[in-house]
């Protein structure tokens, strides 16, 4: 960073000293119009950039492809996968800040439900779009009230319209928390009937041998 910087100044006074030796009027100001032009472009600040992904390891990669993802769809189901992280790292922070919403996490595993969704969609990328009320209504939905509510709570004058706006975001997060844990219910409900099916064969496996031994 230091290098970068001296290097910059030490290329703006080659070019005054360069300037001062011109007795051109014209080209004087040509070259003045250029060392701004230089300087703008030298310090101007680079354009934020989104924070990189993790690393896309050999093994990953074998996974995405063996599920069917072509290298669009990789990048799409990255990229997404990362925001995801993201919220729910923000949501359990959210919640960690208040006793209330802790209550409320209790009551129905919001952060719990929202991890384990996060882990089911990265063991099977096809079911992204089974998640898809989870992703991008109901996550970003929790995350947005509790960051309200939160605000809302550390006013430290509170009135009773205060109060109401408390009440009522309080009652909306308990019911989008609701959601979240039909969203996860309803992603394993496949797996759950896979389970039974092979909890029934088992037993009928027992049974037989069972009766043979008789």
């Amino acid at each position: 960073m230091k290098k970068n910087l001296f290097m910059k100044i030490g290329l703006l006074l080659v070019l005054v000293g360069i300037l001062f030796q011109v007795d051109n009027s014209l080209l004087r100001i040509a070259m003045v119009l250029g060392i701004v032009a230089v300087v703008i472009s030298l310090f101007k600040r680079a354009p934020e950039t989104p924070a990189d992904l993790p690393q896309l390891t050999a093994k990953k990669l074998s996974h995405y492809q063996e599920e069917g993802l072509q290298k669009e769809d990789i990048e799409f189901f990255r990229e997404t996968m990362a925001q995801t992280k993201l919220a729910i790292l923000h949501l359990e922070k959210n919640i960690n800040g208040s006793a209330k919403l802790k209550a409320i996490d209790l009551r129905h595993q919001t952060v719990k439900a929202s991890k384990s969704i996060f882990q089911q969609i990265v063991k099977d990328p096809q079911k992204l779009h089974i998640a898809n009320h989870f992703l991008y209504t109901h996550l970003p939905n929790l995350v947005g009230l509790t960051d309200k509510f939160l605000e809302i709570s550390s006013r430290p004058i509170k009135d009773k319209e205060t109060y109401e706006s408390l009440a009522e975001t309080t009652q909306i997060i308990e019911q989008v928390a609701q959601l979240i844990l039909k969203d996860y219910q309803f992603l394993v409900s496949d797996d759950l009937d896979d389970l039974d099916v092979e909890i029934s064969i088992a037993k009928q496996s027992l049974e037989k041998n069972s009766s043979e031994k008789k």
